[in-house]
């Protein structure tokens, strides 16, 4: 009973849905504040191939899984509702290295 529990347990913390709020840019200037909400340039570097990203105003990036859904929102703000999944790092289990969206609708 208890490998199965710490199982789902496991699981339960690899996948949380939640709405997101935060800028669609490119991810090259996803760290630069000044960027945000500058739609010509978000579009234009992803006509050019930078993925796009949510980053939010609190300094963090998320990446999107499914690029069409945010890549005529290039630049905007927006709330989306997601499921992330987050890797830990091989370095400390408790510090989240990588977050990745899977936009609901």
């Amino acid at each position: 009973m208890r490998k199965v529990l710490a199982v789902f347990a496991l699981c339960a913390s690899s996948a949380i849905a939640a709405d997101v709020t935060g800028y669609v840019i490119d991810k090259n200037c996803s760290t630069k504040k000044e960027m945000f909400g500058n739609e010509e340039c978000a579009k234009s570097c992803m006509k050019r191939g930078a993925p796009a990203v949510i980053a939010t105003e609190d300094g963090k990036v998320y990446a999107v899984s499914n690029q069409d859904k945010v890549k005529d929102m290039a630049g905007k703000k927006v709330t989306v509702s997601a499921r992330w999944t987050a890797t830990p790092s091989p370095s400390t289990r408790s510090s989240w290295r990588r977050r990745k969206l899977f936009l609901l609708s």
